[in-house]
């Protein structure tokens, strides 16, 4: 008889299934480039919601080609964020360790941000020589140098949280004296997603998604039911492992934690950058769950991870795109109703 066999139900990654550490992503790592100017490699915005736009297809070998594409995009609200430090990594035997840090002056920091008090420890809040800081990152082995950079959703309306996040960004281009040379410039200075990336180009998303709860085995992990005539449930697996292991393996499927999970999406499109004087983005009624975008903001194409409300952050993509990067040309911004009327 033949062997009775069928592809795995479900997927055992993103193994432990836990709930995020915070409610935006963290970067783990930051692409090497061999660019000779200095850039920031990345940005943090809020998920506002989706839309459609209409794109003529530029593509010569595409079936619609020179007609008008419906694409799905998400608005991601992106105001200015502010640069308030810079931190030097060196390379030990456990890895790359912070080897020192400069920050803005403390007044400049308070009156720019009343509520950064509560995401910054006390030491950053006083005041201090950023020069004798700069001196020691510069004498310093390093091997990497990043900003700290903190949101102002202050000057967003469709979250209510006002407090900042501060985060780091990494720097590519140039020598690394080059990159000091660039924070201690900047330092302090607003930066907008425009000084970042360009239309058309391909960024890793990295986000939380939506978080379920507590969910059972057949939710978590789409598990098959089992007969009606089932002694005992349905919506439960067969069994819990073999006899001979004695306790039961991490790797079995059981009920948990369900959604709230960080993700990476690698290689989503920045279809147009529009700044805050532009023509409004806003739908009929608002974005649902979000309300107005009174900022600056971005359409990406696809979906992103998490719900509206969620900071999503954006870095260069980390791996190399098969996608041919086509033009396109955006002929209508859908702004009509979400409301489901």
């Amino acid at each position: 008889m033949a062997k009775r066999s069928h592809p795995r139900r479900g997927s055992m990654a993103f193994s432990p299934r836990k709930r995020s550490n915070r409610h935006f992503g963290h970067v783990k790592s930051w692409p090497e480039t061999d660019a000779s100017e200095v850039r920031v490699q990345g940005f943090a915005g809020w998920k506002a919601g989706m839309t459609h736009v209409m794109s003529r297809d530029l593509n010569p070998k595409s079936n619609s080609a020179g007609q008008e594409v419906r694409v799905p995009v998400t608005v991601v609200e992106v105001p200015k964020m502010r640069i308030l430090g810079v931190r030097g990594y060196k390379m030990t035997p456990y890895g790359k360790q912070a080897a020192g840090e400069a920050w803005v002056d403390a007044e400049q920091i308070s009156e720019a941000f009343p509520q950064l008090f509560r995401r910054l420890h006390n030491n950053a809040m006083k005041t201090h020589d950023s020069q004798k800081h700069f001196d020691a990152l510069s004498s310093s082995d390093l091997v990497e140098v990043r900003v700290i950079a903190a949101t102002q959703p202050h000057s967003v309306t469709g979250t209510p949280s006002k407090t900042p996040e501060v985060m780091e960004l990494g720097l590519s281009g140039g020598s690394l004296s080059d990159k000091l040379d660039w924070a201690k410039e900047n330092l302090g200075n607003e930066i907008s997603i425009s000084d970042v990336f360009d239309e058309g180009v391909y960024v890793d998303a990295i986000g939380v998604t939506k978080g379920y709860g507590w969910q059972g085995v057949i939710r978590r992990f789409g598990g098959k039911l089992q007969s009606h005539k089932n002694s005992k449930k349905r919506r439960q697996h067969g069994n819990m492992g073999d006899f001979g292991t004695g306790y039961v393996r991490k790797t079995i499927r059981q009920g948990g934690q369900t959604g709230y999970h960080q993700r990476t999406e690698y290689n989503k499109r920045i279809l147009s950058i529009a700044s805050a004087d532009d023509k409004s983005i806003t739908p009929s009624g608002g974005f649902l769950h979000y309300g107005e975008v009174n900022s600056d903001y971005v359409l990406v194409k696809g979906s992103l991870p998490g719900p509206a409300k969620r900071l999503v952050r954006f870095r260069d993509a980390t791996r190399g795109s098969d996608k041919p990067q086509h033009p396109y040309e955006i002929t209508y911004v859908s702004t009509s109703s979400k409301q489901g009327v």
